[in-house]
């Protein structure tokens, strides 16, 4: 078995049989809270690609993906000016505000529609939705200009951080009275976490739940939180992991 790909939606880990085949069954892993994972991490290398047939499997040492598996969003990189061959972007766009704890804040645009989910596939603590535009154009053009004073991305380094930390409201109200909010977002993940759990790449444990890419889980008296993007191209055995694995300070309690 091989993880292949993971969901930020609704929070979610994509398994493949990976028995090397042409279209290889990839089945959906739930990460519920309460759901206990029992993988055990071996050998990575490209995770392949996922289409509606189903997983195909690729050999490349490179992971999680190879250079003929990558793929590049082009939108993810549009200032304004289109990088398509036709510009087909013409739903209403949404600019907002997402604040990650304690005080990381970045600007950025999505289908108005789609606002809130996309907040929440970011692990976004609080949103604020700015401005509505006709086409995704102009609000490229917006954010490219917002961006000048706030950011357009949040590493997740910064995320993990925030992980069992508030966010600063002083901070978060200080930004957004530059602007008028049409609505404003605050997010509960349920994680409950007093303390910053332990960083690992592991795949054994009870869910707590996910938060955009972040997974906690506890195994063995400690916390931790995966990056889901880590576990991509591992190949996986049923089982608990067997590697010697750093507690955190509520282990010993």
């Amino acid at each position: 078995m091989q993880i292949v790909g993971y969901d930020t939606g609704d929070g979610g880990l994509l398994v493949s049989d990976s028995d090397g085949g042409d279209s290889d069954h990839a089945e959906y892993v739930a990460l519920d809270p309460g759901v206990d994972l029992s993988y055990r991490l071996g050998d990575r290398h490209c995770a392949g690609v996922v289409t509606d047939e189903g997983h195909r499997s690729c050999d490349a040492d490179d992971a999680p993906h190879c250079e003929v598996h990558t793929s590049t969003w082009v939108c993810a990189r549009c200032t304004g000016t289109c990088l398509k061959d036709e510009m087909d972007c013409f739903d209403d766009h949404a600019v907002y505000l997402a604040a990650f704890a304690p005080d990381t804040f970045k600007v950025g645009v999505t289908k108005a529609w789609r606002l809130e989910t996309r907040l929440r596939e970011q692990g976004a603590d609080r949103g604020a939705h700015v401005r509505t535009v006709e086409n995704g154009r102009v609000a490229r053009e917006i954010e490219a200009e917002l961006a000048t004073t706030v950011p357009d991305r949040v590493r997740v380094p910064q995320k993990l951080a925030g992980l069992g930390r508030a966010v600063d409201e002083a901070a978060w109200h200080a930004l957004l009275d530059d602007f008028d909010p049409i609505e404003t977002f605050d997010f509960d993940y349920g994680l409950d976490c007093s303390e910053r759990p332990v960083t690992e790449t592991l795949a054994t444990g009870t869910v707590r739940g996910t938060k955009g890419r972040l997974l906690v889980l506890d195994h063995a008296g400690s916390t931790y939180a995966v990056d889901l993007r880590d576990l991509v191209g591992y190949e996986v055995i049923d089982g608990e992991t067997d590697r010697r694995l750093q507690s955190s300070l509520g282990a010993f309690g």
